[in-house]
């Protein structure tokens, strides 16, 4: 069977597979078993066959292929579900993978808006890379990583060039357009996370500005401003 384009990246966080990656652009199994399987995880608690990850024309689907000790998707078990980006996947207690849809790994350049943000990028003091989910501040990066939700909520501001974005259009970007019953205090107790992320690395600067009754902002400073 021909394959199709990628639909998304499966990277593995932690683990014995480490830094790996692969492309969703066929049916992926994830299990033990290095005949049976297109990821092999060396760990007994994975079963053979443990898990199936495939491109569909309605999104990417996870199944659970009968496993001994579960498949979870962002900490909840599953038997079958259409991945998100930003979801990460869990076999066992054994493996752990970041989903990502294509769009989210382009290069800058290749996004809405991202050559003008790549072309100025150097010049302020926070810059992201979507393609690695990398972030820096003062020119340093910030480690550990951010989370996946932390990092979509600093993307969808930053995109914005210094506009505000909507509580509505962020909740969007960090937990999808299908976000229902995402509360007023879910959304703020990840922007105090992010934050004090960013506070630790300039604590000198609010990077992240709330305009009430209208959303929020980024307020990233040219690099030699004191603002």
């Amino acid at each position: 069977m021909a394959e199709e384009s990628s639909k998304g990246v499966l990277l593995a966080q932690g683990g014995a597979l480490d830094g790996m990656r692969w492309e969703v652009n066929k049916p992926l199994v994830l299990g033990r078993d290095a005949t049976a399987c297109d990821v092999v995880i060396p760990n007994r608690q994975v079963s053979r066959r443990h898990a199936r990850i495939t491109p569909t024309p309605q999104g990417v689907l996870l199944e659970d292929l009968h496993s001994k000790n579960g498949t979870f998707r962002n900490g909840e078990p599953v038997t079958s579900v259409y991945l998100e980006d930003g979801d990460t996947v869990q076999l066992a207690f054994a493996q752990r993978f970041l989903f990502v849809v294509s769009d989210a790994t382009v290069p800058l350049s290749d996004v809405p808006g991202g050559y003008e943000l790549l072309k100025e990028s150097n010049a302020y003091a926070l810059r992201m890379n979507p393609e690695t989910r990398q972030v820096w501040v003062l020119g340093k990066e910030l480690i550990p990583p951010l989370s996946a939700a932390q990092f979509r909520l600093l993307w969808a501001l930053y995109r914005a060039q210094g506009k505000i974005v909507s509580r509505e259009d962020l909740v969007r970007a960090i937990w999808g357009e299908e976000a229902v019953g995402v509360s007023k205090q879910a959304l703020d107790a990840l922007v105090r996370r992010l934050r004090a992320r960013l506070a630790a690395a300039d604590p000198d600067h609010s990077y992240i500005v709330t305009i009430r009754g209208h959303g929020l902002r980024l307020n990233n400073k040219k690099i030699g401003s004191d603002d």
